[in-house]
């Protein structure tokens, strides 16, 4: 497979001969506010500008989105992709959203649609579907520990990761927007996943803590799969994620981790 980081945490994944775009935030570089709430929230999103061209980005055999965030699924992915490219989502209220070309505007908090536009191919995780050959199976994994989902649910929402499996290719786990907690460590144990990647920018709400993985929970990942490549994602491209690649490759040089995570550049392809 080859995971090519491009923003945030949209990646391109090549696997088993198919082509996911995972996550799409497409906007220009600082055209949406900050989450308001958020560490940094005077910052605008995107930080930075995508690295590739949109032609290269969209040009792919099916979308993932692991939830309608909008530093997943924005104004731009919704205007830019075609109409009838294969979409997974993860329960029927994104269904709802995605077909009709919804999303969540950062300026009011409002659904808005794209005029004229409908997506024709979006599908539900559930019942774990396959797409050219590729088992695709949802897991959960939670935006938040428990106490930043008992007070801050509304905005949060639920989230999913998802297991890729073929009989050709490595047992790939995206984790999504999770912190480590017990429902990532059962996906490991049931999955035995090969290749995980995961959100690790640590998202920050103050109060609340971390709503994706820091480096202590990107080690904890390591323990729970020794055999696993880890790879770090959504760095460097959003106002409330405060940690840094290079932040997290010095902590994990002091772990003896450093031979166990991949940290590619917005851009970059891994090969695995």
């Amino acid at each position: 497979m080859k995971v090519t980081q491009i923003r945030n945490a949209t990646l391109v994944v090549a696997y088993a001969g198919t082509r996911f775009l995972i996550d799409p935030m497409l906007a220009p570089k600082e055209s949406m506010p900050g989450f308001a709430g958020t560490a940094n929230a005077h910052l605008r999103n995107p930080t930075v500008a995508l690295p590739v061209p949109m032609a290269q980005i969209v040009d792919v055999d099916a979308v993932i989105v692991t939830h309608t965030h909008t530093d997943h699924w924005d104004q731009t992915a919704a205007e830019v992709l075609p109409a009838d490219v294969p979409m997974f989502v993860q329960h029927f209220s994104d269904k709802a959203l995605i077909s009709g070309a919804g999303y969540v505007s950062l300026e009011d908090g409002a659904v808005h649609h794209v005029d004229g536009k409908a997506f024709s191919d979006v599908r539900v995780l559930t019942g774990n579907p396959e797409f050219n050959g590729v088992k695709l199976r949802k897991v959960p994994g939670q935006h938040g520990s428990d106490m930043a989902l008992q007070f801050a649910y509304d905005g949060l929402l639920e989230v999913c990761g998802v297991i890729f499996s073929h009989p050709d290719e490595k047992t790939l786990y995206l984790a999504g927007d999770t912190v480590w907690n017990d429902h990532v460590a059962a996906n490991i144990a049931t999955y035995r996943p090969d290749v995980i990647i995961l959100n690790a920018g640590d998202a920050q709400i103050p109060g609340l803590g971390n709503i994706i993985m820091n480096a202590e929970e990107v080690r904890a990942v390591c323990e729970a799969a020794p055999s696993a490549t880890i790879i770090a994602s959504h760095f460097e491209a959003v106002n409330h994620g405060v940690a840094t690649r290079s932040a997290l490759r010095a902590y994990l040089e002091t772990q003896q981790l450093s031979d166990r995570v991949l940290i590619p550049e917005d851009g970059e392809t891994c090969t695995l």
